[in-house]
């Protein structure tokens, strides 16, 4: 008898910190964020990522905005809500905010991104424009290895390139008692970080990650990036699936509800079914 394939773990990622300027369609404030993670659980997103917005619709890395959240959507769904990690400060300013949701209870995953990379637009390179330097120190990653290890939460890992891979799976392996991560990986059809999303990028992460990272939990995402391209075949290929307005090219017209009900017809397409969040929960 053939073996049952496993269940794909499927993720939304609501907002992103890009603004309303270049993805005019996310919710910022917290109703309009509760909102939409809730309808999207109810679309079948096991795991729901989120940043925080303050009255100004900027960005914010604020503890209480973001308890508001989870604890609003976990009066409703059992899904997986989880925030982001400062994209920039020291150690203290991005450790304060996952700190106190960890001493909350509100923290079952978590951003721990295992390297530092140049953030820039095919546009803004032309340009003569500067991007985003993303930097995550080592100690950095350390540090939240550990709060992942006392909070006992998920690291999320983004692999933006294939040394991200390798520094986070030697930084695990040094950080007993762990939840295995999840290495996601990230493309751009514009942003000039890693692969485009391709049969070929896929094809080098899932060896690259059968050596680095052997059974870990992995899954495919983006940034400016359509990643419904290689979604079947990303599946085939033992990848899980996220989607998302903070993933999707800048512009976007679907709504974050269509675009989890598109990846769940997908996933259906590929003789797969979606996993629960205790599912994911129960993972190793």
């Amino acid at each position: 008898m053939a073996a049952v394939a496993p269940p794909v773990w499927l993720e939304v990622a609501l907002n992103g910190a890009a603004g309303p300027a270049l993805q005019p369609k996310i919710p910022m404030t917290v109703d309009a964020i509760v909102e939409d993670a809730l309808a999207c659980a109810d679309a079948g997103a096991a795991i729901i990522h989120v940043h925080a917005y303050d009255e100004n619709a900027s960005p914010v890395e604020d503890a209480d905005i973001y308890a508001r959240i989870i604890e609003r959507v976990r009066a409703k769904s059992d899904a997986i809500i989880y925030p982001t990690l400062a994209l920039t400060g020291d150690l203290e300013t991005r450790l304060r905010p996952i700190r106190m949701l960890g001493d909350r209870g509100l923290l079952e995953m978590g951003v721990v991104d295992p390297g530092s990379v140049n953030i820039t637009h095919k546009m803004q390179a032309a340009s003569g424009i500067d991007g985003v330097h993303y930097s995550n120190p080592d100690a950095h990653i350390r540090e939240l290895l550990k709060l992942a290890v006392k909070f006992a939460w998920r690291p999320a890992f983004a692999i933006y390139e294939p040394g991200f891979a390798r520094l986070g799976a030697a930084l695990a392996a040094a950080t007993p008692g762990m939840l295995s991560p999840i290495y996601r990986v990230m493309f751009s059809d514009s942003l000039l970080f890693g692969m485009t999303p391709t049969r070929r990028g896929v094809d080098l992460y899932a060896a690259h990650l059968d050596e680095t990272a052997p059974g870990a939990p992995r899954m495919v995402s983006g940034l400016d990036a359509d990643v419904f391209n290689i979604a079947i075949y990303a599946i085939n290929k033992g990848f899980h699936l996220r989607v998302g307005l903070e993933d999707a090219p800048f512009g976007a017209d679907h709504s974050n509800v269509e675009m989890v009900r598109a990846a769940e017809a997908l996933i259906r397409k590929c003789g797969r079914r979606l996993s629960t969040s205790d599912e994911i929960r129960a993972a190793p």
